[in-house]
């Protein structure tokens, strides 16, 4: 099943995988109704149970949802969620937030345009493996001639003091990432917009990168047009996909062959 689109029920398929055997989940499943996935539904509680089966200990699901607005309200869909996750066992590691830079506007006329969703990094256990995006340093006060910081410290008895520190050129990416999602950006081959709802591939790129490494195995059950496959084949991950609807998954296939020589042949 490695390094294969499959068709069917994810719950299904995924019962049908050996237990501990994933790396890595980075999905977003449909929420809400928002999207029709050609008359699709799927069974949330019944996905959860069978991810905290086939994940290994320490292993990490990223699981990008949001929210609809029904009659004035929020839905609260993505909070239950992260919370029925934490009480069947996964720990919610992280609370992310996924910008999109420049979105189509949504929302109502007495409240603001919808612009992020959240990323729930859940983990069965502590997670085995971080590799941080680091990113330039930004801060007025950064003397790029000395390397070092300008700061006021307050001591253990209430007082300031003015230091300097040495700084690292580079720190820790923070957890609100911002991906440009409209005009064609979110994915490099056309044939992906044929999907009404595709995620950055950068946005799964940055994910697989942080919570696996060479080798590992990143599934993606809901995996639509294979954006989580693709990025895992182009960062020397193994994967498995899952789609309920054939029509996805041969875009998914057609997606992945343009993107590598072999037959998914990963060593």
């Amino acid at each position: 099943m490695v390094n294969e689109i499959v068709c069917g029920n994810c719950i299904e398929v995924m019962e049908a995988m050996e237990a501990d055997s994933v790396d890595l989940v980075v999905t977003s499943p449909p929420y809400d109704n928002l999207r029709t996935y050609k008359g699709y539904d799927f069974d949330f509680e019944g996905i959860a149970q069978e991810l905290l089966r086939v994940i290994k200990p320490g292993g990490v699901v990223v699981w990008v949802v949001g929210d609809a607005t029904i009659k004035g309200t929020e839905t609260g869909s993505s909070f239950r969620q992260a919370l029925h996750f934490k009480e069947i066992g996964f720990n919610l590691h992280d609370t992310m937030i996924y910008h999109k830079d420049n979105p189509p506007p949504v929302g109502g006329s007495n409240r603001y345009y919808q612009s992020f969703e959240y990323m729930f990094i859940l983990s069965k256990g502590k997670p085995k493996t971080f590799n941080p995006i680091v990113v330039p340093r930004r801060n007025k006060w950064n003397d790029k001639r000395t390397k070092r910081f300008r700061a006021v410290v307050r001591e253990a008895d209430g007082t300031f003091t003015k230091k300097e520190v040495h700084v690292k050129e580079e720190v820790k990416k923070q957890n609100l990432w911002k991906y440009v999602v409209s005009g064609g950006s979110s994915a490099q081959d056309k044939i992906a917009y044929k999907h009404p709802a595709i995620f950055p591939e950068k946005l799964a790129e940055d994910h697989i990168l942080s919570w696996s490494n060479e080798g590992d195995v990143v599934l993606d059950p809901m995996c639509g047009s294979g954006t989580t496959c693709k990025m895992s084949v182009l960062n020397k991950r193994k994967f498995i996909g899952i789609d309920i609807s054939e029509e996805y998954c041969e875009i998914a296939r057609e997606r992945l062959s343009e993107t590598v020589d072999s037959e998914w042949d990963i060593k």
